[in-house]
C-alpha cells in the first residue's frame, strides 16, 4: 500500500474521531435544523460511502472493458462551497446512533477497504482502470481511493460547522 494513502487515510480518520470524541449521544444525534444532518448521520454517510467506494473499486477492477479514464479534479471533493446531493445509496438513516455504534461502523468500512486493498498485488492497475463516479464521471480507480479520505475531509468540516450550531 502506498505510504501516502495509508498516512492520508489514517490522519483523516484520526481527525474525524477527534472531532466527535467527547460528544454526548444527544449531541451526536441533534440536528441543527430540518435540512441538516446530525453528526451521527454524517458519520453514517461516511460509513456508507466508504463501503460503496470499496465496492465500486472492486467492480471497476473486475470489469472486462479496459476503459482508462482521464484524471479527474477529485480535490474538489473537499470544497464545501460546491454543494452536492448524496446519491440515495449513501443517504444516512434517521435512527439515532451512539458513539460506540458510530466507531464500529467506521471501523467496519475501513477494515473492509484495507482487506481488499492489502490483498491487491499490483496496485498500479488502479491507475489503469476506471468506473463511473456520480459526480466526476469515469474516474481512475486510484482516484476513488483518494476520494475516501478527501470525502472524509469534506465532512470533517461539516461536522465542525454542525458542532458550532449545537
Amino acid at each position: 500500500m502506498s505510504v501516502d494513502v495509508v498516512e492520508n487515510l489514517t490522519e483523516t480518520r484520526n481527525r474525524l474521531l477527534q472531532e466527535i470524541s467527547g460528544l454526548s449521544d444527544e449531541q451526536l444525534n441533534r440536528k441543527p435544523d430540518q435540512g441538516t444532518w446530525s453528526i451521527a448521520q454524517v458519520c453514517h454517510h461516511l460509513y456508507l460511502s466508504e463501503s460503496v467506494f470499496t465496492q465500486a473499486i472492486i467492480y471497476g477492477l473486475n470489469k472486462s472493458n479496459e476503459r482508462k479514464a482521464e484524471r479527474q479534479p477529485v480535490q474538489l471533493a473537499v470544497d464545501r462551497t460546491q454543494k452536492a446531493n448524496a446519491p440515495d445509496i449513501v443517504v444516512p438513516g434517521n435512527d439515532p446512533l451512539d458513539s460506540q455504534q458510530i466507531k464500529e461502523l467506521l471501523n467496519n468500512s475501513r477494515n473492509q477497504f484495507f482487506e481488499f486493498y492489502n490483498h491487491l498485488e499490483d496496485k498500479s492497475i488502479l491507475a489503469e482502470k476506471s468506473t463511473k463516479h456520480p459526480l466526476f464521471g469515469y474516474t481512475p480507480l486510484d482516484q476513488w481511493v483518494d476520494l475516501i479520505y478527501l470525502h472524509e475531509e469534506r465532512h470533517i468540516e461539516q461536522i465542525k460547522e454542525i458542532k458550532s450550531l449545537l
